[in-house]
């Protein structure tokens, strides 16, 4: 049973940082394109970051330059450092791991940003 267990989420102000982990098991972690996704209220669940084993990296365009997705081998972790916080980037935020058609997902966390 696949497992991406996340944490990190909480409340910051605008202009703050927050960073979210997302742990899951070796063959996972070697094989699997990483990611982070959200889903704020009434929208439909979008892009944040995608990472793969090779070191590439792809964004949203609504994230460049302020979040930043990295890998951790030892402890087959993936992060999504995120800075300069928008009330805009409030929402469910959700691990993944996909290669091919298989994919998986993690429970999500909730990130807010308001004063």
């Amino acid at each position: 049973q696949v497992q991406l267990v996340e944490s990190g989420g909480g409340l910051v102000q605008p202009g703050g940082s927050l960073r979210l982990s997302c742990a899951t098991s070796r063959t996972i972690f070697t094989f699997y394109t990483m990611g982070w996704y959200r889903q704020a209220p009434g929208k439909q669940r979008e892009l944040v970051a995608t990472g793969t084993s090779g070191g590439g990296t792809n964004y949203a365009d609504s994230v460049k330059g302020r979040f930043t997705i990295s890998r951790d081998d030892a402890k087959n972790t993936v992060y999504l450092q995120m800075s300069s916080l928008k009330p805009e980037d409030t929402a469910v935020y959700y691990c993944s791991a996909k290669m091919g058609r298989n994919d998986y997902w993690g429970q999500g966390t909730q990130v807010t940003v308001s004063s």
